[in-house]
């Protein structure tokens, strides 16, 4: 079943096949995840972010209709499913708040055997770009996150937010452009 394509256990979903599913669900959760993870910026609403866009899809399985990859439907269901929470969240007035270890958390790690001064410095260099990422506008750190993080195509992409292929490439290098901008602040403040 592994090597059968996304689409393919799409129609054996479909056709009552229990298992189908589940394998579609173990070939993305981890990319669906660091997705979430890259737009929300915390694990638990990452979590919770990744399970409901599964079950989005497991729910809207008759709606795929097969015009893009199912990588791509995934993507779209799950940027909706950040993007809902975003909205509830400001709806809600979170402060947005992270306790210590999931600041430290993420997609950078560091070597055991470093210095204490070196670690500092990477996490806080890692903080710093976390910081700039969150502080892009939603569709900018759409992008860079699937770009950058997820290491997609500027055509995964453009399926994914359904936008054109041009639209994709000059919000990646205005999030590119901000980005610099903000590190660029940062690393003069640091260096005072």
């Amino acid at each position: 079943m592994e090597t059968t394509s996304d689409e393919q256990m799409v129609e054996r979903a479909l056709s009552g096949d229990a298992d189908a599913f589940g394998v579609i669900v173990r070939r993305w959760e981890r990319r669906i995840y660091a997705l979430a993870f890259g737009m929300l910026g915390r694990e638990e609403d990452a979590r919770d972010a990744t399970q409901e866009t599964f079950l989005a899809a497991f729910r809207n399985l008759r709606g795929f209709r097969g015009e893009a990859k199912v990588s791509s439907w995934l993507h779209r269901i799950a940027i909706n499913q950040c993007i809902t929470r975003q909205r509830r969240a400001r709806v809600r007035a979170e402060t947005g708040l992270e306790d210590e270890a999931e600041r430290d958390a993420g997609v950078f790690t560091i070597a055991a055997h470093e210095s204490p001064a070196r670690r500092a410095e990477a996490r806080e260099r890692t903080e710093a770009v976390r910081r700039a990422v969150s502080a892009l506008p939603t569709e900018l750190r759409q992008v860079i996150v699937m770009k950058e993080f997820e290491e997609m195509t500027f055509q995964e992409i453009a399926q994914a937010l359904e936008l054109p292929l041009s639209t994709v490439k000059s919000r990646l290098y205005t999030a590119l452009k901000q980005l610099r901008m903000r590190l660029g602040t940062h690393a003069a403040g640091a260096g005072r």
